[in-house]
C-alpha cells in the first residue's frame, strides 16, 4: 500500500506490455486491467521517486469543483496540463494566423526546432488567454469536460445536476449506500469535449468510519498522468472525508488501458532505480466546512522530500 504500488505496475507494464499504435502516432507498451491500492492513513500518496508539482494537483482539483471548463483560472495560478488541448483547438480555427502547426503533436515531438515554434506560439495563446477575457471565453473553452460533468451535468430537460454536491449529501444521510458514484463519462457530451475524461467514474464506500475512494480509468498515462491522477483522487477523497466528519480509508486505483508511451521508456527505467522516500502528510485549513470553499492555501503538505524531477513530453 505504498509508492510500490505505482512502481510494481510501471515493471509489470515494462516486462509484459505489448507495444501498440495510439492516436498520437507516438506508439506505447500497454497492459489491459490492473489495480492498485493506497492506504491514505500512511501518508498522502505524492510520488516521490520523482518530484511531482502538488500545486498543479491543487489547482486542477479545486478547477473541477469549480465546475470550471476553460483554462483560464488555470492559468492564472501557473497551471498549464490543459494548455495543449485548448491551442489546438485555436490552431485548428479559421482565426489562427500563425505558422503551420498541422499535425502540431506529432512534429513538436519530433523536430526540435519546430518544438521552439510551438512552444513559442502556445505561449503568446496563453498570455493572450489571459489578457482577452472574450478570447479566453472563445478559446480557452475545453467543451463539457470534467468539472461541467460532476458539478453541472445537464438533464434531458435542460436543468442540472451536481453529482458531487448530491453523493456528499447520500455520504452525510446514508454511509451504506452502494450508489456513491459520480460519471464523468457523459456520451452525449464525449465529441463535444476537447480530450474525453481518461478518469471516468469514482465510486466512495464508508466502513467504520473510514471514507475510501475507487476510481475507474479507461486509459492512463502511467508516466505523466497516472501520478497526478492518484494525488487528486486521495486529495478528493481527503476533502470529502473532512467535510462529512469522517477519517479516510484507501484509494482504489482500477485502470483499463495502462500504458507508457515509448518516449517516455528510458525516463521510467530512470525512475525505478530511484529508492522511495516515505509519503508526506496532507493539511487542510479546518475552519473550512464544504470542499465547494476550499482554496489552495487551505490545502498544505508537509514533510514531502523526494528525487528530482524528470522530464517528459506529453502526447497529444
Amino acid at each position: 500500500m505504498s509508492e510500490q504500488a505505482y512502481l510494481d505496475l510501471v515493471e509489470n507494464i515494462l516486462t509484459k506490455g505489448e507495444t501498440r499504435t495510439d492516436r498520437t502516432g507516438t506508439g506505447t507498451k500497454s497492459i489491459f486491467g490492473y489495480q492498485m491500492r493506497f492506504s491514505l492513513k500512511e501518508g498522502f500518496p505524492l510520488l516521490t521517486t520523482k518530484k511531482v508539482p502538488f500545486s498543479l494537483i491543487k489547482s486542477e482539483l479545486l478547477w473541477f469543483l469549480r465546475g470550471d471548463t476553460n483554462i483560464r483560472y488555470l492559468l492564472e495560478h501557473n497551471n498549464h496540463i490543459w494548455d495543449e488541448w485548448a491551442f489546438q483547438r485555436f490552431v485548428e480555427s479559421e482565426d489562427y494566423q500563425g505558422p503551420d502547426m498541422t499535425d502540431f503533436g506529432r512534429r513538436a515531438q519530433q523536430d526540435e526546432t519546430f518544438n521552439c515554434l510551438y512552444q513559442q506560439e502556445k505561449e503568446q495563446f496563453c498570455q493572450r488567454i489571459l489578457a482577452d477575457e472574450d478570447f479566453a471565453q472563445r478559446y480557452g473553452e475545453l467543451g463539457p469536460v470534467y468539472g461541467k460533468q460532476w458539478c453541472s451535468w445537464e438533464k434531458r430537460d435542460g436543468s442540472t445536476l451536481n453529482q458531487l454536491k448530491n453523493v456528499i449529501d447520500e455520504i452525510k444521510r446514508n454511509p451504506d449506500s452502494r450508489r456513491l458514484i459520480v460519471s464523468a463519462w457523459n456520451p452525449e457530451d464525449v465529441d463535444a469535449m476537447a480530450l474525453p475524461p481518461c478518469h471516468v467514474l469514482f465510486q466512495f464506500y464508508v466502513q467504520n468510519g473510514k471514507l475510501s475512494c475507487q476510481l475507474y480509468q479507461r486509459s492512463g498515462d502511467v508516466f505523466l498522468g497516472v501520478p497526478f491522477n492518484i494525488a487528486s483522487y486521495a486529495l478528493l477523497t481527503h476533502l470529502i472525508a473532512h467535510e462529512c466528519q469522517l477519517e479516510v480509508g484507501d484509494f482504489v486505483h482500477t485502470l483499463g488501458d495502462a500504458h507508457i508511451y515509448l518516449n517516455h521508456i528510458e525516463q521510467m527505467q530512470e525512475q525505478l532505480k530511484r529508492t522511495p522516500y516515505p509519503f508526506p502528510t496532507l493539511k487542510l485549513n479546518p475552519d473550512k466546512a464544504s470542499i465547494f470553499d476550499f482554496t489552495i492555501d487551505d490545502i498544505q503538505l508537509e514533510n514531502y522530500q523526494s528525487h528530482p524531477a524528470i522530464k517528459g513530453k506529453v502526447a497529444v
